[in-house]
């Protein structure tokens, strides 16, 4: 038994309410180590010699990773604090007893010696999240590029590459007039990068949070597009820049003129005057988002700052009634200001949806207090590390979503923004090498699995592009531009994802096999969905009925394909999906 990879803290990644008095307690061990692990528990307050009251359950190994094992065991208590130890059964059949960041030959009998778990009277902290949300599908929208109420010339709409300057007039109104192509579609939430006014096509620079763009049209576009989306069933996310603002926001305005005589000198993070931008060899003077001086970074440890965005915050729930907000640069900010600004939004409104921009694992800013969730990176990092670089293999990349669901609070992973790509890296059809049926297996890896999977504009008819800005070009609304094929392979995918809520909610089994090469998700008794992850063919002739996971694949030997409505043949191309339900 490998004791130095047991791991387990009383706190809320490891120890958390689910709801009322269910709670769910966790541990790490070496993978592979354990034959059982069985959680004990009793009340701290009550002596056993008065009232027994010891309990044990034997824990459910629910993930894995590269190294570890994740054993979950979910109890419902009516007590004030509880007192546990975990009985750790080994597959060399030595057994150790873990409690109080101790091991023992025998089993604790004095509650000093056990782990302490007083969130019980410490019911606000419990992760409440927007049930709403769970497992339903984002549409990532870039306003000036998606759709256009006005006539566009269509070399400039289609231009490629595009430029970061290049204005193609997509607005506001634009969006509401293909609401019907998304709802046909099957997405649910909308969800746009910024609107407010600025003077770039990406509007990351802000000069007025309370001003729609122009460009994009005005405050009752904005209203009409929100009530249009929530009349037709979805939902509509904006994106809060308040990591950084334009130069031409008006505190740095009056920075710029009055130097350390401005009262709004504390909003941001000057280091010395005349104010300098910065160029290609140097630094600008003040803190800036990527040293780049047209970005000039907030100070949000001042409470004028922290007080004035999160008002920004609550108009927009406040009066156009959005659903949810998406937080740029979310990592660069303390978290006490999350922690404000998480406290007004739910004060306003419970059902608000908080995500957070963090490109990497991020679980201090989920215990509950900050964020709802975050844009899932390490699934994208694992998608492409499978499908477009070789770096993992089928159980490799389970692997590595393992350790997520082995660390994230649980109410966390129906929540989990799951992307291919995004308007800040290269679209996937890019970095797979255009291969057509490579997306198709990366969409269905995303669109399947567990979670909130983002669609980003254009993918689903097969829109090009390389970084930015070349991965925000004009959507492909030509029939003959677009790949009808791909969208016909994404609109089926969706209807599957509702068909079967398994598939969001995550009450389903997922398999990989590096033998086969095959990643797998059993939806129900009758149905299961087989991916392809490699580029060679497989055969079920080839199958050894000897392997656990052979044998469940013969079972479906005799089946129909979900996805293309046509009988299994017993063939899988390389990189191809079947949904197969039994005939």
């Amino acid at each position: 038994m490998n004791l130095a990879a047991i791991s387990h803290y009383a706190d809320q990644r490891n120890c958390f309410c689910l709801h009322g008095g269910l709670f769910r307690i966790r541990i790490q061990v070496a993978k592979g180590d354990m034959s059982e692990v069985i959680l004990h528990y009793q009340d701290k307050y009550i002596p056993v010699d008065r009232e027994d009251t010891r309990e044990k359950v034997t824990m459910k190994k629910v993930s894995s990773d590269l190294y570890h094992d994740y054993y979950e065991a979910d109890v419902t208590i009516d007590m004030l604090c509880l007192r546990y130890f975990f009985e750790l059964n080994g597959q060399d059949e030595m057994r150790r007893y873990y409690g109080d960041y101790r091991f023992f030959e025998h089993a604790p009998d004095n509650v000093e010696a056990m782990f302490d778990m007083p969130q019980i009277l410490r019911e606000e902290e419990c992760f409440n999240t927007p049930q709403w949300a769970a497992g339903k599908t984002v549409y990532q929208i870039f306003p000036t590029r998606f759709a256009s109420s006005k006539p566009v010339d269509p070399a400039v709409w289609y231009k490629a590459p595009i430029g970061a300057f290049d204005d193609l007039g997509g607005d506001l109104k634009g969006i509401t007039e293909r609401l019907p192509y998304l709802k046909d579609l099957g997405v649910d939430i909308l969800y746009l990068t910024p609107i407010f006014r600025s003077n770039s096509s990406h509007k990351y620079d802000i000069i007025d949070y309370y001003e729609i763009d122009p460009s994009l049209g005005t405050a009752d576009d904005l209203h009409t597009l929100i009530d249009t989306v929530h009349e037709m069933g979805m939902y509509v996310m904006l994106d809060a820049v308040f990591n950084h603002t334009s130069p031409d926001f008006f505190a740095f305005r009056n920075i710029k003129q009055n130097g350390v005589h401005s009262p709004y000198i504390n909003w941001y993070y000057m280091d010395e005057f005349p104010i300098f931008y910065g160029t290609r060899e140097k630094k600008p003077n003040f803190k800036s988002f990527a040293y780049y001086g047209g970005m000039p970074k907030l100070n949000m440890a001042n409470e004028k700052t922290a007080d004035y965005f999160v008002q920004v915050a609550l108009h927009y729930v406040r009066e156009f009634h959005i659903d949810g907000w998406r937080l740029d640069v979310a990592d660069e900010i303390g978290h006490a200001f999350w922690k404000k600004l998480r406290y007004c939004l739910k004060a306003e409104n419970p059902n608000v949806f908080i995500v957070g921009e963090n490109w990497h694992y991020a679980p201090d800013f989920l215990t509950g207090d900050e964020w709802d969730s975050l844009m899932n990176y390490p699934f994208y990092k694992a998608l492409t590390g499978l499908i477009c670089y070789n770096r993992l293999s089928a159980e490799g990349f389970l692997a590595e979503l393992g350790f997520l669901k082995g660390q994230y609070q649980s109410q966390v992973l129906p929540l989990l923004w799951n992307m291919m790509d995004s308007h800040d890296v290269e679209r996937f059809i890019h970095t797979a090498g255009h291969d057509k049926q490579k997306q198709k297996l990366a969409a269905a890896l995303m669109l399947l699995f567990p979670g909130i999977p983002m669609i980003y504009y254009g993918d689903e008819v097969g829109l090009e592009g390389a970084f930015d800005p070349d991965n925000r070009r004009g959507m492909l609304w030509s029939k003959q531009k677009a790949d009808m094929d791909m969208h016909a392979w994404y609109k089926s995918l969706l209807a599957l994802r509702k068909r079967y809520p398994a598939l969001a909610s995550g009450e389903c089994t997922i398999a990989a096999d590096d033998t086969t090469g095959l990643v797998t998700i059993q939806v129900d008794d009758t149905t299961l969905a087989v991916m392809n992850v490699t580029g060679e063919e497989l055969l079920w002739s080839n199958l050894d009925e000897t392997r656990e996971f052979d044998k469940q694949l013969l079972s479906y030997r005799s089946s129909r394909d979900l996805l293309s409505g046509r009988e299994f043949t017993g063939k899988l191309s390389g990189n191809e999906v079947v949904v197969l339900k039994h005939s």
